[in-house]
């Protein structure tokens, strides 16, 4: 059976390049996030309906890749992320994100600190609120009692504490 580790936290705090490492690590797959691609092509600005389609396309991306992988799947971007961005930026969230929220079953998840330098891009819209954000993301880790593991670092270090964590956590070795 395959083990999912959910990468999960505010933006421009590596949940990409560490998932992907992550998988490399394991000789696994990982499914990247499917709102930077959307929104690439998106030909004017992203709205509260939007997230609904990304959230979706998350959740398919994941179905997908699932199959590929060896004992491990690692997921940039989960509901949480969604959710959190839907109240953020419009004061709530669709049901739908909230039902897969309580429904998406990850056997840890690291939630990537904030202590990495911030990266500008056009698809990132917080620089101001990081500590805001990440504490967003520890209460509803914590409220929903899920198996969590904060991970911070540069460089390798981030990578070596990310695997430290999924295996002590998930009792495997590669």
């Amino acid at each position: 059976m395959t083990k999912r580790i959910a990468i999960t936290g505010p933006e421009s705090t590596g949940k990409s390049d560490l998932a992907k490492a992550l998988a490399e690590h394991y000789q696994t797959v990982w499914v990247p996030e499917f709102a930077r691609d959307y929104l690439n092509n998106l030909n004017c600005p992203y709205d509260y309906e939007d997230i609904l389609k990304i959230a979706k396309g998350q959740v398919k991306a994941e179905k997908k890749i699932l199959k590929y992988s060896n004992r491990l799947i690692f997921v940039d971007t989960e509901m949480i992320v969604l959710k959190i961005w839907c109240v953020v930026k419009y004061g709530k969230c669709h049901p739908w994100i909230l039902d897969q929220l309580t429904e998406q079953n990850f056997e840890l998840y690291l939630l990537t600190d904030i202590d990495l330098p911030w990266q500008p891009d056009p698809l990132r819209e917080h620089p101001d609120k990081r500590r805001e954000l990440f504490n967003l993301y520890l209460d509803e880790l914590k409220k929903r009692n899920l198996p969590f593991e904060i991970i911070n670092g540069f460089g390798q270090q981030r990578l070596l504490n990310a695997i430290m964590h999924v295996e002590k956590r998930l009792k495997i070795d590669h």
